[in-house]
């Protein structure tokens, strides 16, 4: 409040002393067109939308690719960007059309039509990347292009939810002419249409976004020149912004950093918001793994301290989290909490004598390198399990890219992850994670879950499906593919003279840079 209180009393005695050259205090056009520096640690795995599945990708492709529908700040029901409208035709929500604007153009100055989205759309199912989006299109039967600017989705099965799922990285829209229809993409370009172009891309260093001139949809104009920087680790990011080589820094600082910001310090921005991030650990259903008997992984439940885990190694940054749908998402329960009230090794132990299975249990414990509280993270979860005797936990640690493709190929036995939510809806909790043939890979298939988030889809009123969720919650809780640990809060911090960093990350999977300005 002191920093708002002082800007108020500069801008009133600039009115009141004239002639003094008082207008060199408000930002010139040069500082308006002064690139901003935004640091990360969530990295890019693909430039290609048909390969990425991630919370670092989808937030450059939320700038550099259009989708058919957008979300507003905040929004839960998306709203038309690359077309001018999108509905579902006749009765059954089974078919979804769209109509293009007809003034879209993409780099190379081929303006967009149908063709680049039915082809933009086949591609992800064609290619279906072992880490990449196809999971999200499981209801996606067939695409047509009726004519230059209509589009008509044909789906296996009514889905409410289609239109969510359109607007998120896995509905970019590509140039066909750039874009092989059954390989990825490998080069380091981009031909989209969003409001910035990638004039230059350094993998695990940097991403540099000039301002398209010819953006048409959603937004009246575009942003300032960002340059987004990838930092290895939190502590090079935190590093980074004190040292006042970024301007704005999100996703994520050290907890011990977080624990002490103070919303109140002149000196700088900081924005704190609930969010729909969840972290888990997946555990390997397969015939195989030692974690394949549902005793030995409901033992593993028993014996989970979430609140420890928060208060230890985030300091009290983030929420225990007991079920698979987090806190302020229409359907969601306590699930697991309900089912494991507290921590016991003698119930753990009973499930374990129960099994029939060598003690204690050996068992691999894969994380993401560098990626923020990991390693910490593995090293109290292997504690919490170990005290009780019942298990015996090798860590391990991977490059981010290899991590992904190692849960993909199920060859770790646990993994903690997070998971950022796609769109605004319990439906994005669902088949990417529990579903069979889930992004997530656990093994896990139960028909009666499959059916539960079919059932689900059907309902245009989102409320008309809490019980359906109830319910798949429930499954899980007594089938375990998962144990929830945790649910994260926001922070983004900025330098006092950028504004619009609150619009990063509001919970609709959109990562607005062009909202980023000076002040």
């Amino acid at each position: 409040m002191r920093s708002v209180r002082m800007r108020i009393l500069v801008t009133l005695l600039v009115l009141a002393v004239v002639g003094i050259g008082g207008w060199q205090l408000l930002p010139s056009q040069t500082d308006q067109n002064k690139t901003i520096t935004v640091g990360t640690t969530d990295a890019v795995t693909s430039l290609d939308p048909a390969g990425a599945y991630d919370a670092g990708s989808w937030a450059l492709f939320s700038n550099v690719f259009q989708t058919l529908l957008t979300f507003e700040p905040g929004g839960v029901q998306p709203v038309p960007d690359a077309a001018r409208s999108c509905d579902f035709e006749g009765t059954g929500l089974k078919t979804y059309q769209c109509r293009l604007r007809d003034d879209i153009t993409f780099p190379s100055g081929r303006k967009m039509t149908a063709e680049d989205v039915k082809y933009s759309f086949e591609r992800v199912k064609k290619i279906n990347a072992p880490v990449g989006p196809a999971s999200l299109f499981s209801t996606l039967g067939s695409v047509t292009a009726d004519n230059a600017t209509t589009v008509t989705f044909h789906l296996s099965s009514a889905d409410a939810t289609f239109p969510l799922k359109v607007a998120t990285g896995a509905g970019s829209i590509v140039d066909k002419d750039k874009y092989p229809a059954t390989a990825l993409r490998t080069d380091t370009g981009v031909d989209g249409t969003g409001p910035y172009t990638l004039a230059s891309y350094t993998k695990d260093k940097k991403a540099v976004l000039d301002p398209y001139g010819s953006y048409k949809g959603y937004l009246s104009g575009t942003g300032r020149p960002i340059e987004l920087r990838y930092y290895a680790d939190s502590a090079q990011l935190n590093s980074a912004y004190q040292d006042k080589q970024l301007d704005v820094a999100t996703r994520t600082l050290p907890p011990s950093v977080l624990s002490r910001l103070n919303p109140s310090d002149p000196n700088q921005r900081v924005n704190e918001s609930d969010s729909s991030e969840t972290h888990n650990l997946y555990l390997n259903t397969r015939a195989g793994s030692p974690l394949h008997d549902v005793r030995v992984r409901r033992a593993m439940a028993w014996l989970v301290n979430r609140e420890r885990l928060a208060e230890t190694v985030y300091e009290g940054t983030v929420d225990p989290l007991y079920s698979l749908i987090p806190t302020g998402i229409t359907g969601h329960t306590t699930s697991f909490f309900d089912d494991y009230p507290t921590q016991s090794t003698q119930k753990a132990r009973q499930l374990l004598t129960e099994a029939g299975v060598t003690l204690p249990v050996h068992f691999t414990f894969g994380y993401g390198k560098n990626r923020g509280a990991g390693e910490q993270e593995a090293a109290e979860l292997k504690k919490e399990l170990e005290a009780s005797g019942l298990f015996k936990v090798d860590v391990q640690g991977y490059e981010w890219t290899d991590f992904q493709k190692r849960w993909a190929a199920g060859k770790m036995d646990a993994w903690a992850v997070g998971w950022v939510a796609d769109y605004p809806d319990a439906d994005t909790f669902g088949s990417p994670l529990v579903g069979t043939g889930s992004t997530m890979s656990t093994g896990y298939s139960n028909k009666v879950v499959d059916h539960l988030i079919l059932d689900s889809q059907q309902y245009a009123d989102r409320a008309r499906a809490a019980n359906d969720f109830r319910d798949i919650q429930k499954d899980v809780a007594t089938d375990v593919p998962l144990i929830p640990l945790w649910q994260r809060k926001e922070y983004v911090v900025s330098t006092e003279d950028v504004g619009g960093s609150q619009y990063l990350d509001d919970g609709t999977g959109v990562f607005r840079l062009w909202r980023l300005q000076w002040i």
